[in-house]
């Protein structure tokens, strides 16, 4: 039984962070009649096609002002068709809801929306960059008088220029685009609009000093107001770039005072606009190598690491792949990834990657489905590249493994030489021999290939299974059964298996003997909580005597339910009759429940 979809948080509520994503639709949340939601998508397309008037409006303001003519009769119409959209967005911005930074939820009350646009200072200024007060005082005088004045009233309409800001802003969130290039095309439009409007403004100046052959066009160009737009135009760019970029060929200068003090404060504006173009690239550039240089960095230090220390090439090759395999699949490793989320979203995450893999392992096979939820919650994925060691033999098991995908194959070493034994691929598993027997791994595992793994932890292993009964019977069964059928050759290598085995069946068939139909012992009445037996140490001698040189020493095996078949196993281990079980501090056992992992027992 699969878990079904987490119902989504609606974009409605709350802005999508890296996505633009419609809120009109099935799961969204329903507003008033005639409210828009903000992140609606049409009201988004509705937004974007400003940004394109946005960007007439940035470049027509400044020239009209320089540019009489155009303003007066080339641009007025498409000026006022722009206004007119304008305009219409004033009134939609009356039925937009708006995001409530207390409460996180849309306000979609009418009255709210237009109380709050109203009195911010957005209103006035949208109206006032709206107005087209050059038509409506033609409209009522006739007359073209009064040009200069509605230059400068046109350059409120750089206001929306915000916008465009805006839209960047949410272009370099949304995943969809390079950040880099978001960043550099932002970077661009900057550049071209402080050039555009500087040199609209210097040409400005030029017009309107007392004498034209004073002026640094009029200087150059004779009778330049009576030539062609495109002209004055061109030299007013020629001007503006090559003092931005600090050229200055001296050809166009200044040749009056006011020309020369407005060049002053150009080229102050400029240091700051060359310092944030030259800040911005130089943060994309090393943005985009950081990471590369911190793998390269690693890399030499783990390879100078390895000269000094004169480490075989191997074991230098080794170390290399993992740092390489890391860099690459930085992106794909669960816990770098994932680390900042809510639990509920990583179980979910890790259900929707792991969980077949888990269901169809030999071990969880026909174990219910709520351990299989819990148990994927706390494992952790793993890659490893080609030639690489994941357990060692004869090392402390402290995990075992679950393949997702690639492919190991299982080592032994033998006075010296490896000896190959076996390949495992998904879904198998490994290292579960000496976690389950609680002995040093009997095996080397090493990748064969690009391989990605889950890790087990035996600490919530162990927890997970002790509360479930039923579960732990069928594991213990599963385990029990793989290892019969084991080849002969990997039997061999693992110590004391037969032993272990025969304990194992008969201890699970006293427990099965000792229970009744309700679950509780028929010698104690106590019912029985732990699927995996308890392992102990027992010993053939008491806690304060030294075992004689030669003896055998203490074995480890599953704790039976009661004290007689207790005494029974140390017979067969010990060849002697015991009567008395004491603890490590010479004191009598009391209870056998009471009875901890590894605890040590005295036969005697």
């Amino acid at each position: 039984m699969r878990r079904s979809p987490a119902p989504s948080v609606s974009s409605s509520l709350l802005p999508a962070f890296g996505t633009v994503r419609t809120v009109m639709g099935e799961g969204s949340v329903k507003l008033k009649r005639f409210v828009i939601a903000p992140y609606d998508r049409r009201y988004r397309k509705w937004q974007t096609f400003l940004v394109v008037l946005v960007a007439y409006s940035g470049w027509s303001s400044p020239f009209e002002l320089a540019f009489k003519k155009v303003a007066s009769e080339g641009l007025l119409p498409l000026d006022l068709v722009v206004d007119a959209f304008f305009a219409i967005d004033i009134l939609l911005t009356f039925f937009v809801s708006y995001l409530d930074k207390y409460t996180c939820l849309l306000v979609d009350d009418h009255k709210k929306i237009a109380f709050r646009y109203v009195t911010h200072l957005g209103f006035p200024m949208d109206v006032a960059s709206t107005i087209p007060f050059q038509t409506i005082y033609r409209i009522f005088n006739g007359k073209k008088q009064g040009d200069d004045v509605f230059g400068f009233l046109n350059l409120l309409r750089l206001w929306r220029l915000r916008r465009v800001s805006k839209f960047f802003s949410r272009l370099e969130k949304d995943i969809r685009f390079s950040y880099f290039w978001t960043r550099f095309c932002k970077l661009i439009c900057v550049t071209l609009f402080a050039v555009h409007s500087v040199g609209c403004l210097y040409y400005w100046l030029a017009t309107h000093y007392h004498t034209a052959e004073n002026t640094w066009i009029g200087s150059n160009v004779t009778n330049f107001q009576e030539r062609s737009i495109s002209l004055g135009y061109t030299y007013s760019m020629y001007w503006s770039v090559a003092t931005l970029t600090t050229v200055g060929y001296g050809d166009l200068r200044a040749h009056n005072t006011g020309e020369k003090v407005f060049s002053i404060f150009y080229m102050l504006f400029n240091i700051g606009l060359t310092a944030y173009l030259i800040g911005n690239m130089t943060n994309l550039i090393v943005h985009g190598i950081a990471r590369t240089f911190a793998v390269r960095d690693a890399i030499n230090k783990t390879l100078r690491y390895a000269s000094k220390n004169r480490l075989p090439e191997g074991i230098k090759e080794q170390m290399s792949a993992h740092l390489t395999l890391k860099f690459k699949t930085a992106e794909l490793q669960q816990e770098e990834v994932i680390r900042d989320l809510p639990k509920a979203i990583r179980c979910s995450i890790a259900q929707y990657l792991f969980h077949t893999t888990l269901e169809n392992t030999y071990l969880f096979k026909g174990v219910s489905e709520d351990f299989i939820v819990q148990l994927v919650s706390e494992i952790k994925a793993e890659y490893f590249p080609p030639k690489v060691d994941i357990v060692i033999q004869n090392e402390i098991p402290t995990d075992f493994y679950i393949i997702v995908s690639g492919a190991v194959e299982v080592v032994t070493y033998k006075n010296g030489m490896e000896q190959f034994l076996s390949k495992l691929e998904s879904p198998e598993l490994f290292g579960e021999v000496g976690v389950i027997f609680n002995t040093p791994q009997p095996f080397t595992v090493r990748s064969k290939r690009l391989s990605q793994v889950v890790r087990i932890s035996h600490h919530h292993f162990k927890q997970l299974v002790q509360p479930l009964n039923a579960d732990g019977k069928i594991i213990l069964s599963n385990f029990l059964q793989n290892l019969k059928g084991m080849e002969k050759e990997e039997l061999q290598e693992i110590p004391l298996i037969s032993q272990l085995l025969s304990d194992v069946n008969s201890e699970v068939s006293t427990m099965s003997r000792g229970q009744n139909h309700e679950g509780q012992s028929q010698d104690g009445n106590r019912i029985t909580t732990t699927t995996l037996p308890t392992r102990v140490i027992i010993h053939g001698h008491h806690p304060h005597d030294k075992p004689n040189e030669g003896g055998i020493a203490g074995k480890l095996i599953h704790l039976p339910e009661s004290v007689e078949d207790l005494l029974i196993i140390a017979e067969k281990r010990f060849r002697k009759r015991g009567s008395t079980i004491v603890m490590a501090d010479g004191f009598p056992m009391e209870d056998l429940g009471a009875l901890r992992e590894n605890d040590h027992l005295y036969i005697v």
